[in-house]
């Protein structure tokens, strides 16, 4: 069930209503009514995965209440390699054999194996649960509230990723249970602010992505608007799929009276990669810094190589979480190499830096924001593409190898281009009637103002309550025509990982 379809409008105001009615006889009674619409939310896209969640809870909620009493590193390794071993299978057994079949030049048949939506997700929290069960920072002995943890449908299927310490204690809270008037209009605000990214913003770069990239992934040219055009409309739409997704998360779990942490804070205004990942899916960034880089040993251990060899480790597979593929095994790669940069940079350069006069200072941030945002799109066009010589043809277009094609839209606006003879010494043609994949202002003029806004503008959380309702008031109809009135919802990008 998807958040901008008609069924969850409905479903969700039969979930809150329920939610606040028993709450008012036996607070348990509610949170047992959460967790059966959690799971029939859950189950809406394929029941049969029903058992795998509930499956996957019982055994860790077990694991977990033994680790709580006992200290025993022997069973925290095995419930975290039993849960390794459900999101291998599911996630990356075909991957394995695929890779496989290609290095022994063999074909090995096998039917391909579903993958359930959100296992990533809900995998790795219960990983982090056991690990604080067994540092004793947390610990939970009723069944219905750990399935709430695990399986609350605001967060199930791509997070934010949230710890058991920190959403548990609001179900414990008497006030949780009461409809509050400022939470439920905060959260319906949030809730359709991120609708509006989604639906709007996301589904309406979606197409001038997708044509680039399945352009190129065809084994067709991409020329340098469009290699341009198509990975600036993939790393927007991306970003407005993904934080629109977790606002409306967010603004669903406030309207139930629950805080969910910030999972995206204006990434793409940053000024170096290490900032980057500070405000990019702020939930798993954390995740992976507590759960795999300091157990790794950080920057605590073995010295500065040490630290880089943590620091790419974690980074790869980060990579691979995000998805059974080389090309996102070479995206956490990548970004893997911009961090070393970007920490021997500081390490080396940081009191130069720091000497820079008044006017240089500015030069050097303006400097400092293109460098790491182009590096961040880069990194995009093999996150997007699915085929490494899709990607190689899209980077290919963007550093201008295969020509520069005006449209003649464009020309037409400016005819004084054809007047610039060394626009054609460089490969620049112009063809009639738009010839490209992204040939039209328009498109291009969309690009550009959400760019702008994605840089420039206030965050959702950065803006006061008066400018949320002044910006909702004039987004709530468009996005209510657009979500009553498409043909079929679109998933979520994250829904595939």
């Amino acid at each position: 069930m998807l958040f901008n379809s008609v069924e969850f409008f409905v479903f969700f105001t039969s979930t809150i209503c329920g939610f606040f009615i028993l709450g008012s006889f036996k607070q348990q009674f509610a949170l047992g009514w959460l967790v059966i619409c959690s799971l029939f939310f859950y189950g809406w896209w394929n029941p049969p995965f029903v058992l795998l969640i509930l499956g996957s809870i019982t055994f860790n909620f077990i694991v977990g209440r033994l680790l709580s009493q006992r200290r025993n590193r022997t069973l925290l390794i095995f419930g975290v390699v039993a849960n390794l071993l459900a999101i291998g299978y599911f996630k990356y057994c075909n991957f394995f054999i695929t890779s496989l079949s290609w290095a022994l030049s063999d074909d090995f048949n096998m039917q391909a194996i579903i993958l359930p939506l959100g296992i990533s997700f809900f995998t790795f929290q219960q990983i982090a649960y056991l690990a604080d069960a067994y540092t004793r920072q947390t610990q939970e002995n009723n069944f219905t509230n750990y399935a709430l943890f695990v399986s609350f449908f605001p967060q199930l299927i791509a997070g934010p990723i949230v710890h058991h310490g920190d959403i548990l204690p609001q179900f414990k809270q008497a006030s949780t249970f009461r409809p509050h008037k400022s939470a439920i209009l905060t959260g319906f605000v949030i809730f359709f602010l991120g609708l509006f990214k989604k639906v709007v913003v996301a589904d309406g770069l979606a197409p001038y992505a997708n044509a680039v990239f399945n352009h190129a992934d065809e084994g067709g040219v991409v020329t340098f608007f469009e290699g341009w055009g198509g990975a600036l409309a993939y790393s927007l739409q991306l970003y407005y799929d993904f934080s629109g997704y977790s606002d409306m998360a967010i603004g669903l779990a406030c309207m139930l009276n629950i805080r969910l942490p910030l999972n995206f804070n204006s990434p793409y205004r940053q000024m170096s990669i290490i900032e980057f990942w500070r405000c990019w899916h702020i939930t798993l960034s954390r995740f992976l810094r507590d759960y795999l880089y300091i157990p790794l040993g950080g920057s605590r251990k073995g010295g500065s190589m040490r630290r880089y060899a943590n620091l790419m480790i974690t980074m790869l597979l980060g990579g691979l979480w995000h998805g059974a593929a080389w090309n996102f095994v070479f995206w956490g790669g990548l970004h893997g190499f911009y961090l070393l940069l970007n920490h021997g940079w500081r390490y080396h350069f940081n009191e130069r830096r720091q000497s820079l006069g008044s006017f240089a200072k500015p030069a050097m941030r303006c400097l400092s924001w293109g460098l790491t945002f182009t590096s961040v799109v880069v990194a995009w066009v093999f996150f997007r593409a699915t085929t490494f010589d899709g990607a190689f043809a899209v980077i290919r277009g963007m550093s201008g190898l295969e020509g520069f094609v005006l449209p003649d839209q464009i020309i037409q606006l400016m005819p004084l281009l054809k007047c610039i003879p060394w626009l054609e010494g460089i490969g620049t043609l112009h063809l009639l009637g738009g010839g490209t994949l992204l040939g039209a202002v328009e498109q291009f003029s969309m690009i550009l103002l959400f760019l702008g806004a994605s840089i420039f503008s206030l965050n959702l959380y950065q803006m006061s309550g008066r400018q949320r309702l002044v910006l909702f008031a004039l987004i709530f109809a468009f996005t209510i025509q657009r979500v009553f009135f498409s043909p079929a919802p679109s998933e979520f990008i994250y829904f595939q990982f």
